[in-house]
């Protein structure tokens, strides 16, 4: 039993590991989207 809530305790924690990544990758998606560049000259 107790090898049974491990197993769902890890898969659980995979998967909002994975969504809090994905969630994120999209937050800097939409950033870099919606920033203006930066047209300054290089110096």
């Amino acid at each position: 039993m107790k090898k049974i809530l491990f197993l769902i305790a890890a898969l659980g924690g995979v998967v909002y590991v994975r969504k809090q990544q994905a969630a994120k990758a999209e937050a800097d998606l939409w950033h870099e989207a919606t920033t203006a560049p930066d047209l300054r000259p290089k110096q």
